[in-house]
């Protein structure tokens, strides 16, 4: 086949990658020129994605895949189009489709009879048969179902380790059409392995879930759930740190149990997706009041964070604190949404001296990012963790010389290992 992949992000690049690895002739679109030329050379635009490197260097030499900025260069013809152009959502949790918008419009002006397109960016249920189906059907001159199918087709990946889930997990579609969802469960059965999952009910492959919506509220739903799980672990936590509780031995004790499924407790919700697909279902249902409790719960998690060192240090005024993570999780160099900002914020508001430090970013990047720099050995009043990055469960006193409060937003640490200074974690008195 030959497919084109719409925009080559930490997503859409290794969908390529993978396309092209089961013998097919992939051409890959973005607007980035200096990512497009770094792909065609057969390197890597962005660190940390498992197996990534080693694969460009094997498939773009043999002409397997190929970038461009030209979507006139890699749609006509095609026989399979996938779009991965990022949604974003605005402070009032209203979804922008302005980058989508371009790219379908884009998409569609070069869009010939005959081939599918699947959307797999996380939508708001709806949005496939009511915007980019008259959409595309506009720019393009043809129609859905005749000329052309249109499918829903969510990523369930994690960045650093797309590969593996991509065969880990089922993969799901949702259709305009009994012969557009057919289609779309060829297709990605001729560009995905899959292994073997006993654990599931069904057998691991592509599952036609019977609709677009219902592709569309899967993606939505998984990820709430961890939102709302998460956000009533953090309840849970402040709860038991206020009355002398170790949460984190409740939460073993009750998942022990196999209906109880317990996440753990922390500082911050991160990333491109859990702290945004909520509010993208709340869009569709505004109504859904445990979900918006659980988003708030969870956006308040860094200042109650930084309220335990206040009330382990005293009056935070002038002292140096020193911010460990930058990015919304361990080993990925990415600060969509992380928690690192409203840390950053809720210090600042009560007088501190805010330094970040984060083992993947440059002092460059950091300050870029509107923050000034920490360097590990540099003295500082007070530590507050906010990125569980491995180099973190090492720290000992001598990398934060003179902290008197170590507070501990990841449970990367413990007491035992800060015998001169004050430990907090959450959910811990």
């Amino acid at each position: 086949m030959k497919i084109a992949v719409i925009a080559l992000g930490k997503i859409g690049l290794p969908l390529a990658v993978q396309f092209a690895s089961k013998g097919h002739e992939v051409v890959g679109v973005d607007i980035n020129k200096a990512a497009v030329d770094l792909i065609n050379a057969g390197k890597e635009p962005f660190p940390g994605e498992a197996n990534l490197q080693e694969m460009l260097e094997e498939l773009v030499p043999a002409g397997s895949l190929r970038a461009t900025t030209d979507y006139a260069e890699a749609v006509p013809g095609a026989d399979a189009i996938v779009l991965v152009v990022p949604l974003f959502v605005d402070n009032d949790a209203k979804p922008d489709f302005e980058w989508m918008d371009v790219a379908t419009r884009s998409l569609g002006a070069h869009l010939t009879p005959g081939t599918l397109v699947s959307y797999e960016t996380t939508l708001p249920v709806g949005t496939t048969r009511t915007r980019w189906k008259p959409l595309l059907e506009e720019v393009s001159g043809l129609k859905e179902g005749v000329d052309f199918h249109l499918v829903f087709s969510p990523e369930r990946v994690l960045t650093g380790r797309v590969f593996a889930d991509l065969r880990k997990y089922p993969k799901l579609v949702g259709g305009l059409s009994e012969a557009g969802a057919a289609k779309a469960v060829d297709f990605y059965n001729a560009v995905l392995d899959f292994d073997e999952r006993p654990d599931l009910a069904r057998a691991n492959g592509v599952w036609d879930l019977g609709s677009a919506e219902a592709s569309e509220l899967a993606k939505l739903a998984e990820t709430t759930y961890r939102d709302v799980n998460i956000g009533l672990a953090n309840q849970f936590a402040k709860f038991a740190g206020a009355n002398g509780i170790d949460i984190y031995n409740v939460i073993e004790a009750t998942n022990s149990q196999p209906y109880s499924h317990i996440h753990q407790p922390g500082i911050a919700v991160g990333g491109h997706c859990i702290p945004v697909y909520p509010r993208l279902y709340l869009w569709n249902d505004p109504n859904a009041t445990i979900v918006r409790a659980a988003r708030e719960a969870n956006a308040s998690m860094p200042d109650y964070t930084v309220g335990l060192l206040e009330g382990a240090y005293g009056d935070l005024s002038g002292a140096r604190v020193a911010v460990l993570g930058a990015a919304y999780r361990g080993g990925v160099k990415e600060t969509a949404f992380s928690g690192v900002f409203a840390t950053v914020d809720a210090l600042t508001s009560r007088g501190a001296t805010v330094l970040v430090h984060d083992p993947l970013y440059t002092d460059d990047e950091l300050s870029r990012l509107g923050f000034a720099p920490y360097h590990l050995g540099e003295e500082v009043d007070a530590v507050v963790v906010q990125a569980d990055h491995d180099e973190y469960r090492e720290l000992t006193p001598a990398d934060v010389p003179g902290a008197a409060v170590f507070a501990d937003g990841r449970r990367v640490s413990s007491a035992e290992k800060w015998p001169g200074a004050i430990y907090r974690v959450i959910g811990k008195a």
